[in-house]
């Protein structure tokens, strides 16, 4: 799939297309925008990820900007190492009234936010650039510290690269497998808190005043550029914050004993 600018035009609410000047295509005009299959774009729809075409004479359907921004969202998901099962789970979270400019600023946000180090690799490449021979209880070691995950072909994986080294190091700290999970699993419920939270302020500090602008093109640079640059320190201010408690507890912990 083709990065798809989403077309010049009025915003269309959910993918409708109204009457007037508002660009409107066919499912095969569609596809060929977006750089996919007509396959593609029907199968998405049965999915729940693209919302039904109006219906119009000669029960030919027609899509509109909201469609074609939506594939971009969906290929910068896959990008980004997405399985189509949580690509379906995040579609269905976004408001249905999303309009296709709201929808390139999710696809910006995603970009400038998400892991730049998802990539498929095979269980040979996997070992090579570990440094040694992984066993079936070291790859389940590695997956459920979030290093890699599993995909339908048993010989490739979807790898952070960024967590591949540290991840082979606790390979051989005596660490139980149910510790691991419940560790990340600890970490992951944190995490989404944060998020939620971090998500909700940009949102009444960055969103709503972009919305109360009229969607001025300029703010809309201003935002995009303001998410990219929060994204590092906003990293940088979690790992800081995490290890200063754990510490504190870790102190804690044994000055009790």
């Amino acid at each position: 799939m083709t990065g798809g600018d989403t077309p010049d035009g009025p915003d269309v609410p959910g993918g409708d297309v109204p009457a007037g000047d508002v660009p409107s295509y066919t499912v095969d005009e569609l596809a060929a925008r977006a750089g996919v299959t007509v396959r593609t774009v029907r199968f998405y729809g049965t999915r729940g990820l693209l919302p039904p075409p109006v219906i119009g004479a000669r029960r030919v359907g027609h899509y509109g900007p909201g469609h074609l921004s939506r594939l971009a969202l969906i290929e910068e998901l896959q990008r980004q190492g997405m399985t189509l099962a949580a690509i379906e789970r995040y579609v269905e979270q976004l408001p249905p009234d999303l309009s296709a400019q709201d929808l390139a600023i999710h696809r910006a946000l995603v970009a400038s936010w998400a892991p730049e180090s998802a990539e498929v690799i095979t269980r040979r490449d996997l070992e090579r650039r570990a440094g040694r021979p992984l066993t079936e209880q070291d790859v389940g070691r590695l997956a459920a510290m979030g290093v890699l995950d599993r995909t339908d072909d048993p010989d490739a994986f979807r790898l952070d690269g960024a967590l591949l080294r540290l991840g082979v190091e606790l390979l051989d700290v005596p660490i139980e497998h149910e510790t691991i999970l419940a560790s990340r699993t600890v970490l992951l419920e944190h995490a989404r808190a944060a998020a939620q939270e971090l998500s909700r302020l940009f949102q009444e500090q960055v969103w709503n005043p972009y919305r109360e602008s009229g969607e001025d093109p300029d703010h809309l640079t201003a935002m995009k550029s303001l998410s990219a640059h929060m994204q590092p320190m906003v990293v940088q201010a979690l790992v800081t914050a995490f290890q200063r408690s754990l510490s504190e507890e870790l102190r804690a912990a044994f000055r009790s004993r």
